[in-house]
């Protein structure tokens, strides 16, 4: 059962540069920022006043109004996007298919800005006054419940959280799973909506991890020298991943597929990397491995590339490492120069930019690329998109807790 071929059929995003797919692409490719200054929480005395926001979006547009009231943000993030996933998949899930269809979908944080709020409504009102939605939302895995119950998938479901690696990791945990035979369709991404939460500014600015300069729309600069951190974002991605012939069977169209999937973990330190990289060219030559291609034939990477100091060298010695000469002739990018560190969506939401420049022959680039730091001396594609024939595309994510994963698409044939 482990040689069933998994692709893409549907794709969905809701991100600070746009509130659907085709506009999330569009600003990508044209190199616009999503980061400015937040407007949802006020941060107070806190230093570091910018994120990625997701701007315009009505909850009520996507769920009902009175359910809008106790979903946290996460879960309705998750249920705009994978609404659009399924819908350009065609995908149509009824009793009898019911149990072959799942869905794994991560978060960081899931709901806690809902448990943060009802911390509140106890210390001021009391035990009784605490909300009987609170602890089916705020629990991480309310969105992957909440999308089970939406569409009827009875299915393998799970919320996987491994920091900013979650994305990925359920990506390729849903892949995983329709290799085995385990389901037919996996409906897979990652989704964060409590990222802009004061705690979560305090915490990263503590330990000086959050880029801080004006304008905000230049704070994210990975891999360029005077790169000073990341940017806090929000938003979600939805991939809807099938088997190949049950795919054609019903007349969908294959976006991309999914041909390797690599896990692990530094074993290093709670919030830093090894010296090297050695953990992110571990799960990428695990990737590359169990994808059966060599090195030479990956195209492009969308790099992790948060914007500190230790994470793009690391990666960028990782990448050298696991590619050799063939480094030097890669494409490599980070979307998160203009959309921020979504955190538990990143990787899903880097995952989809992978399938749309395999199917666009276009590369976003790294925006705010000015001045080449020595040690990160690769192709990242700087501050301009650029037309390539990408047949094979590698996405990493590395997070917090040592948690990394690697995933490959390439052009369906």
């Amino acid at each position: 059962m482990f040689d069933r071929r998994v692709v893409v059929t549907g794709l969905g995003a809701i991100t600070p540069v746009g509130n659907n797919l085709e506009d999330t692409w569009k600003a990508l490719v044209e190199g616009r920022s999503g980061i400015s200054y937040v407007t949802r929480y006020d941060l107070g005395d806190i230093p570091v006043k910018i994120g990625g926001e997701v701007k315009g979006f009505d909850p009520a547009s996507v769920v009902d109004p009175k359910e809008a009231r106790y979903m946290s943000r996460a879960t309705v993030f998750a249920i705009a996007a994978a609404d659009e996933a399924i819908k350009q998949a065609g995908l149509q899930i009824t009793p009898e298919n019911a149990e072959r269809v799942g869905i794994y979908m991560g978060s960081g944080a899931g709901g806690i800005e809902l448990l943060l709020e009802q911390q509140k409504v106890l210390e001021q009102k009391g035990p009784r006054r605490v909300s009987p939605y609170l602890m089916p939302n705020f629990i991480v895995d309310s969105a992957s419940g909440h999308m089970a119950i939406r569409y009827g998938a009875q299915g393998p479901n799970m919320a996987p959280v491994s920091a900013c690696a979650t994305g990925g990791h359920s990506v390729g945990e849903a892949y995983e799973t329709i290799r085995r035979g385990d389901a037919d369709v996996m409906i897979a991404g990652g989704t964060e909506g409590g990222s802009h939460l004061p705690i979560m500014f305090a915490g990263f600015s503590v330990i000086k991890a959050l880029a801080n300069d004006d304008p905000p729309e230049k704070a994210c600069k990975p891999f360029d020298l005077n790169r000073s951190g990341f940017v806090l974002s929000e938003g979600a991605a939805v991939l809807v991943l099938e088997e190949l012939e049950h795919a054609l069977s019903r007349g969908a169209k294959p976006l991309a597929e999914i041909i390797g999937y690599g896990t692990g973990n530094d074993a290093f330190h709670m919030a830093s990397q090894p010296e090297g990289g050695a953990g992110a060219a571990r799960v990428m030559r695990m990737a590359i491995r169990k994808a059966n291609i060599a090195p030479e034939e990956v195209d492009y990477i969308n790099a992790h590339g948060t914007g500190t100091q230790i994470n793009d060298k690391g990666e960028t010695a990782a990448i050298k490492e696991v590619f050799g000469d063939h480094a030097y002739k890669l494409a490599i990018s980070s979307i998160k120069s203009m959309i921020g560190h979504t955190m538990g969506a990143a990787g899903a939401i880097e995952a989809v930019a992978c399938v749309k420049t395999i199917i666009e022959g276009c590369i976003p680039p790294t925006i705010n690329y000015e001045t080449p730091d020595p040690e990160c001396d690769l192709d990242y594609v700087p501050n301009t998109a650029r037309s390539a024939d990408v047949r094979v595309a590698l996405s990493n994510s590395l997070g917090l807790g040592g948690h990394n994963s690697c995933l490959i698409f390439r052009k369906f044939e």
